[in-house]
């Protein structure tokens, strides 16, 4: 790497205690937390773990799911005690289990009821509770706390929450005290607010009871809906540990109510990636509305990737001061603005057509581009990609006016309609033309840089540039934190052109792709870099790769909150507690809602699910009890009681009250 990556300081802001290293693959150090035969932390594999979904008072039903989840991978299974008799209940299934040859740690699953809590304690390996609702029930008020009157709630959480840090300890069973952005007290809301602070302060005010107790067999997570939130409240936490003197406990990673298919792995992948991108996190659970069973390969395929990581890694230059930028609050990247790069825009989408001809208007379906041969008119959809790169080979026809065309600069010098296209140019390229009359399209250039070669003369040339957008790639496996250290370079020498992230991964299977684009583009977006996004293909790409990579780079940006083109669901994975069918209904959602661009509806099974994990939706929809749902607006119910067959065109009706309903076109575009 240049000399001018290691011998410019960058402006400092914040102190980055979060993680052992943002240019190193190191995993974070943790203490050992022993659950059953298999213990966590550090100094063992990071484990994958999964919650069962089928009623817990079915012993032989959660049994067989069990086994089903332990087979595909499941080194930890989670199970749903809303109430005592779930948690009696636990017992039956742990021993049908031990008689059938699983030994799998079991872990309790609490909310609301410090009784279950205590007597599943005694049964199984590990409990979790929520420290937003194991000792508070949620009124939805604002309370105005002395420090006086705040110090007296604090010793009633202490007297609620003792009994069950006695047992723990007494019988050796973990805890996770697990924080969930959608259900902080209205204590910890009325104080810090719907923060990642609160969520932190929500757990610590938990932990440090514990550790008075002298109990430090404890799992912490933070987790939400929203991965921006998630990232910003796991590294807070780490570091407020490390601020306070605690111990350096294990990291449970999640995003909550993720969703299912291609989405929820994208929104997974961008909050999980980015954290084990920075050596956090000891345990993994994927959240998605699908059977439990299907979410372990996705857990293995984000672990695996850091396997080898430190082994494969080429060495990035250290950071000579703090951070320029707060990876505890979402700030975007200061850039100007480049035609519709930088500034206030969102994020762009290239498709890479360099290996594949555009020599018909068919071929530019799978990008969001539809010819209508009748009217002789294009239409895009929501999902129709900003540019396309065609490399050596210029498109053979017009494109549609949504749509321009990056051609390699050489071929661009030789185009007969240069204000239309754009070109490509590597650094030698841009250093020779950038002072020569007529070398350069007057409005956009693209400059293709690398973190591992780029130049002190190139960071000089584009300094001042108006018309210079880059392109960066990097050859690292490491490529997340490679890519990041050269916008804290681009910080350092205050260079605010806008930066395109371009990533490839030629010989990685479909899903793969999916987690390795999500974590590698998504890392990076969540704190404020990237102002456009491009997958690379190879030859042979078909149109429907190519439709994926497209879909794959407008869900990454959707599920980084930087740029909205679709419907976003937040619905839970489902467990013991649903009170209906939660896969089947989500598709029922979807059918009718999916063209519905920006609005976000939650799904949730039941009430402990239900106002809080949904905080982030504009409209829920809430199982209540067998056959009935809640519907709601934001945190507010407004419909009781509806019906299960009528619930959806209920909802339906609610978003046409609030203006918000677009009558779907009749056909796909």
């Amino acid at each position: 790497m240049p000399d001018t990556l290691l011998t410019s300081p960058a402006e400092a802001l914040i102190p980055a205690l979060y993680a052992p290293s943002l240019t190193e693959y190191i995993r974070r150090k943790t203490v050992t937390v022993t659950v059953g035969d298999v213990p966590l932390g550090s100094d063992f594999p990071i484990r994958v773990q999964s919650m069962t979904t089928v009623d817990t008072m079915d012993t032989m039903g959660s049994v067989e799911q069990c086994i089903r989840m332990i087979d595909a991978g499941c080194e930890y299974v989670r199970i749903t005690a809303p109430s005592v008799k779930e948690a009696q209940n636990l017992e039956n299934i742990r021993k049908e289990l031990r008689l059938r040859g699983y030994n799998t740690p079991l872990v309790a699953d609490i909310h609301f009821t410090p009784n279950a809590a205590e007597l599943a304690a005694r049964i199984v390996e590990k409990v979790r509770i929520n420290p937003g609702n194991y000792a508070d029930r949620k009124r939805f008020e604002h309370i105005d706390y002395t420090d006086a009157s705040y110090a007296a709630e604090l010793e009633r959480i202490r007297e609620k929450f003792l009994p069950l840090v006695r047992i723990c300890k007494e019988y050796g069973t973990a805890m996770r005290i697990g924080t969930n952005h959608g259900s902080l007290s209205d204590r910890i809301l009325s104080r810090y607010g719907d923060t990642p602070v609160g969520m932190v302060e929500s757990a610590l005010e938990f932990l440090r009871i514990c550790e008075d107790e002298n109990y430090y067999n404890i799992v912490l997570s933070m987790k939400s809906s929203n991965p921006q939130v998630m990232v910003q409240a796991y590294r807070l936490l780490v570091q407020r540990l490390a601020e306070e003197g605690l111990k350096p406990y294990p990291l449970h990673l999640g995003v909550t109510e993720a969703g299912e298919a291609e989405d929820g792995r994208i929104k997974s992948a961008v909050g999980i990636g980015t954290l084990l991108e920075d050596g956090l996190g000891d345990t993994v659970r994927v959240s998605l509305t699908e059977e439990p069973e299907f979410e372990v390969p996705v857990c293995k395929a984000l672990i695996d990737r850091y396997t080898h990581r430190s082994a494969t890694a080429q060495p990035i230059a250290p950071l000579s001061s703090a951070l320029p930028y707060n990876p505890f609050q979402y700030s975007r990247r200061i850039t100007h603005e480049v035609a519709n790069f930088g500034g206030s825009n969102v994020p762009r989408v290239i498709a890479d057509f360099s290996h594949q001809p555009v020599t018909a208007h068919e071929d530019l379906k799978s990008i969001g581009h539809f010819y209508l041969p009748v009217p002789d008119k294009w239409r895009m959809n929501d999902l129709g990609a900003d540019y396309i790169y065609t490399g050596g080979t210029p498109a053979a026809f017009m494109l549609p006016n949504g749509l321009k065309e990056i051609q390699d600069y050489a071929v661009w010098q030789q185009s007969a309609d240069q204000q239309n296209s754009f070109p490509l140019l590597t650094e030698t390229d841009y250093l020779q033309a950038r002072n020569q009359p007529y070398a350069l399209q007057p409005r956009l250039n693209f400059v293709r840089i690398s973190p591992e070669t780029v130049s002190q003369d190139l960071f000089e040339a584009v300094k001042d540039a108006t018309n210079v957008v880059l392109l960066t790639e990097t050859t690292n496996t490491h490529a997340m934190p490679a890519l990041r250290r050269l916008f804290i370079e681009l910080a350092s020498q205050q260079i605010t052109a806008p930066v395109v992230l371009v990533r490839g991964f030629t010989h990685a299977s479909d899903d793969d792709l999916t987690l390795y684009a999500a974590t590698d583009f998504g890392g990076l977006l969540v704190d404020g870099f990237g102002d456009g996004v491009m997958l690379t293909t190879s030859a042979g790409t078909t149109a429907d790769e190519q439709k994926q990579y497209n879909s794959v780079c407008f869900g990454i940006l959707q599920a980084a909150r930087t740029r909205i083109t679709k419907t976003e669901y937040i619905s839970c994975p489902s467990c013991g507690r649903t009170l209906f069918d939660l896969q089947e209904t989500t598709a029922k959602i979807r059918q009718r809602t999916d063209h519905l661009k920006g609005v976000k509806i939650g799904i949730m099974g039941c009430i402990v699910n239900g106002p809080g994990e949904m905080a982030d939706a504009d409209y829920g929809y809430v199982g209540i009890g067998r056959d009935k749902i809640a519907l709601y607006r934001g945190q507010q119910v407004i419909k009781k009681s509806v019906p299960a067959d009528r619930a959806v065109d209920e909802l339906i009706e609610l978003i046409r009250e609030d203006g918000r309903w677009l009558e779907p076109v009749a056909a796909e575009i």
